[in-house]
């Protein structure tokens, strides 16, 4: 069974940075791709940055600048580097996987998200 374990969130002020990582287990198959999608009280979840496999990153056009994405594809580890937090920063920040199996199809995997809280 998949599972995606987030951390490194918390409670920063206004101008901090913080570094989440999200370890994937369990893996059958391939992973496609890795990425961190944030949710904030009230809002709809949205993309903050992809990475596939081959190092190939994608950001939502409001997070490019203080938002980096990598990857350690030897641990299934993806990471998300956030510099000057914003207050509007805070939200739950969930890890994804996609996983290719043997039949080429692929699944989706959601952790359990981890909390940032920007103070101002």
């Amino acid at each position: 069974q998949v599972q995606l374990v987030e951390s490194g969130g918390g409670l920063v002020q206004a101008g901090g940075s913080l570094r989440l990582s999200c370890a994937a287990s369990g893996i059958i198959g391939s992973i496609n791709a890795m990425g961190w999608y944030r949710q904030a009280p009230g809002e709809q979840r949205e993309l903050v940055a992809l990475i596939s496999s081959g190092g190939s990153t994608r950001y939502a056009d409001s997070m490019k600048g203080r938002f980096t994405i990598s990857s350690n594809n030897a641990e299934n580890t993806v990471y998300l580097q956030i510099n000057s937090l914003k207050p509007e920063d805070t939200a739950v920040y969930l890890c994804n996987c996609l996983v290719e199996n043997w039949s080429g199809r692929i699944y989706s995997y959601w952790g359990q998200g981890t909390q940032v809280t920007v103070s101002s």
